[in-house]
């Protein structure tokens, strides 16, 4: 079964949301990235991967308000198996974007993007997020 195992928030300085996060829920400090799209910072309760992200575009936000939105950009699944889920997204009426080929290396980091009918973006990996437990 599918686990919510993921939250990315769109914040302006990444940094000071992160300390209030360490601070105020004792999350812990996991990684960091600065990436083409973002840079940001992640925390882990040991359950939960919470990315705090800063996009550098409005493209690589990909939420109606651009890059200087602040709140929850998207949510993530921890799936068994990306073609089983991928066609129940599609049968609910989810909309794939931004999808890569998956990685031959079960090692490798991967995760696929989809709208849901309401336009909210979300994603799926079946190798999870740093901090977040299966």
């Amino acid at each position: 079964m599918p686990k919510l195992r993921h939250v990315a928030l769109q914040v302006k300085d990444p940094e000071t949301t992160a300390t209030f996060f360490e601070e105020a829920f004792e999350m812990k400090r996991i990684g960091r990235t600065d990436a083409g799209i973002s840079h940001g910072i992640y925390l882990s309760d040991g359950t939960i991967n919470l990315a705090i992200l800063h996009f550098k575009t409005d493209e690589a936000a990909c939420v109606p308000q651009g890059k200087d939105f602040v709140g929850i950009n998207h949510i993530g699944f921890w799936v068994d198996d990306l073609g089983e889920i991928d066609e129940k997204i599609v049968d609910a009426g989810g909309k794939a974007f931004l999808n890569q080929e998956e990685p031959e290396n079960d090692t490798l980091f991967f995760e696929r993007k989809y709208h849901n009918p309401d336009g909210i973006v979300f994603d799926v990996s079946k190798t999870g997020w740093g901090g977040a437990k299966r």
